[in-house]
């Protein structure tokens, strides 16, 4: 028991590695603070027809997730196409997801 113990330094080492992590990779961190944003405003996938049940990023094709949009790969597929366009077009990045929906 003794031996599984982590010092407050070797713990300090793992979080300051996988912070630099999240650092390194500024599309992943704007793809996470869009997903945070699109919760904050809608339950349900914004792309999620209810009454068909078909999604509108895959252009009417069924659902597998039934609206659900926390880490759905078709709705962070999106996002990083949108991110691609945008730094592309060296257009700045919006902040919130309603200023994303605005922008397209």
């Amino acid at each position: 028991m003794a031996g599984t113990r982590i010092s407050n330094e070797e713990l300090d080492k793992i979080l300051s590695q996988t912070e630099e992590k999240e650092r390194k990779d500024p599309k992943k961190r704007w793809i996470t603070r869009m997903m945070r944003s699109a919760k904050q405003y809608h339950k349900m996938c914004p792309y999620y027809d209810k009454r068909t049940g078909k999604c509108f990023l895959k252009l009417g094709e069924k659902c597998e997730r039934d609206g659900k949009f926390d880490g759905c790969p078709v709705f962070i597929e999106w996002l990083s196409q949108k991110y691609d366009e945008l730094k592309s077009k060296g257009r700045p990045l919006p902040m919130d997801f309603l200023d994303l929906t605005l922008s397209v």
